[in-house]
């Protein structure tokens, strides 16, 4: 499929460029039901056919537990498309269960729940991949989102900076990589539907309401009107080797 290849050639230009896969890794990929990770489980599912770095892929998916919260109830489906992909891709798929929904929401009743959610999920993920013996865990960031929170550092902490393509976790002794770091956000929505990936809808009650959402619709509009907005912005954090961003 030509919009997996597209997908593909791009991830492989930033894990060479970055150095993100050594041979022997094994590699947690954050599956979170959303486009970018589904694609990007593809890509290095596929990939492990003719990249020179011997590595595995498990694919695991944190439930936040949102069948027990009761500001946003959802059925629990048990992610079983998502489990049938992998058997297709021939990836083990783990699910962590886990009630951060119902702590975030119901105990601590969070006006501003996004900043904790994050950082709970990202400790919970981290623990889980520990415990199936990875080394690395990659997400599905892609170009659009660096370019979208480096605007959201600017505009609401006044700091110049965002994620990088490779992060090193020293207290876990893990290795976030980002291979889709290079890639469009169109390209990937482009591959979802073609496809036919098992998107999962967001039972958060926050999806959809957020900064980062209102940042994304400011940047379109503005990109509608100087096409390019986004890859000249990635390209003078790429230069300027923002928070660690290297060549």
């Amino acid at each position: 499929m030509k919009e997996l290849q597209k997908i593909m050639s791009r991830a492989r230009s930033a894990i060479e460029k970055y150095n993100m896969i050594e041979d022997g890794d094994k590699i947690a990929v954050g599956v979170s039901g959303g486009k970018d990770s589904l694609a990007l489980l593809c890509a290095l599912a596929e990939m492990r056919r003719f990249l020179p770095q011997k590595y595995e892929v498990v694919a695991l998916t944190l439930d936040m537990g949102f069948h027990t919260c009761e500001k946003s109830p959802a059925p629990k489906n048990g992610h079983r498309e998502i489990a049938e992909l992998c058997r297709r891709l021939k990836v083990p798929y783990y699910v962590k269960e886990t009630e951060l929904a119902h702590i975030i929401f119901d105990v601590r009743k969070e006006s501003n729940p996004c900043s904790l959610c994050a950082r709970m999920r990202r400790g919970c993920l981290h623990d889980a991949a520990q415990e199936l013996g990875c080394n690395k865990i990659a997400l599905g960031h892609h170009a659009d989102d660096a370019v979208e929170t480096f605007m959201l550092n600017l505009f609401f902490e006044g700091r110049v900076g965002t994620f990088s393509p490779v992060t090193l976790l020293s207290r876990k002794e893990l290795i976030m990589i980002r291979p889709l770091i290079l890639c469009e956000e169109s390209m990937i929505k482009s591959f979802a539907k073609h496809a036919f990936l098992p998107v999962e809808t967001s039972p958060c009650p926050e999806d959809g309401h957020t900064e980062r959402e209102n940042m994304k619709e400011y940047l379109r509009g503005f990109d509608r009107q100087h096409r390019g907005l986004y890859r000249r912005i990635l390209g003078a954090i790429e230069r300027r080797e923002l928070d660690g961003w290297h060549e």
